[in-house]
């Protein structure tokens, strides 16, 4: 069972301190946001947090290790799209993160393991680019402690781009993987990196890149909270942005 230690921050302040470990507050009535060892190439700190909703189900969505962590990949490069009819594996051929993105996915690593909130078992989509935000989330964790970062990863089809040529037909083997979630043995929650298409199928929910939803398996699959960087933003092919 993973253990949240909640501190406050400093008054007024937004950023945490270079020195906060497993960290948590309240930032507003409904929201709430940790901090994690985050160092820019200069060894400066970096002002990036992780952001939550709703506070007030903070133990049921970091407490339990029944819940499972439904993700979308990380930032990517929107000048260049998917060509049609390209493979999963085809790297050359489709969207894949920017360095900025990688950056943001490396943070969010070291944030979840900072906090202790981490999965424990990992299953990805086969396409590019959600197989780089789990190299950086990973890359992350180990930052923090190399331990921390043997998490079994298993990679699904199942949770391929959907209805693209070679992408997942429909949402039932990821509604499957949520529904028979059971929080394997008490050792912590499961994370699945799928699509906006797959997310927004199974739940309804429009998110961002990189962005958690937290569903209850015990709650009919119901979404009971999110996590998103600060840093995270709307994406040109998905929302209304100019």
């Amino acid at each position: 069972m993973q253990k949240l230690v909640l501190a406050s921050l400093f008054a007024g302040s937004l950023a945490f301190p270079a020195a906060a470990v497993e960290t948590a507050a309240q930032i507003s009535t409904h929201m709430g946001e940790m901090g994690g060892q985050l160092t820019d190439s200069t060894g400066g700190s970096v002002l990036e947090t992780l952001q939550f909703e709703p506070w007030q189900m903070l133990e049921e969505m970091f407490l339990r290790d029944d819940v499972v962590f439904l993700m979308r990949h990380g930032p990517t490069d929107w000048s260049k799209l998917d060509e049609k009819g390209v493979q999963p594996t085809d790297c050359p051929n489709q969207r894949i993160m920017s360095d900025e993105g990688r950056a943001a996915m490396r943070n969010l690593g070291n944030i979840m393991a900072t906090n202790d909130i981490l999965p424990s078992q990992i299953v990805v989509s086969q396409w590019c680019r959600n197989q780089q935000t789990l190299e950086e989330l990973m890359a992350g964790v180990a930052d923090v402690d190399t331990g921390m970062a043997e998490i079994p990863i298993e990679t699904d089809p199942d949770l391929n781009l959907l209805l693209s040529l070679n992408g997942a037909p429909n949402v039932v083997g990821l509604r499957k993987r949520v529904t028979e979630w059971d929080g394997n043995d008490g050792k912590g929650p499961l994370l699945l990196i799928s699509h906006f298409t797959n997310i927004e199928e199974l739940t309804t929910f429009t998110v961002y890149e990189g962005e958690i939803l937290v569903i209850d398996p015990k709650r009919e699959n119901r979404v009971i909270g999110y996590l998103r960087l600060r840093s995270a933003s709307p994406d040109v092919g998905h929302f209304n942005v100019e």
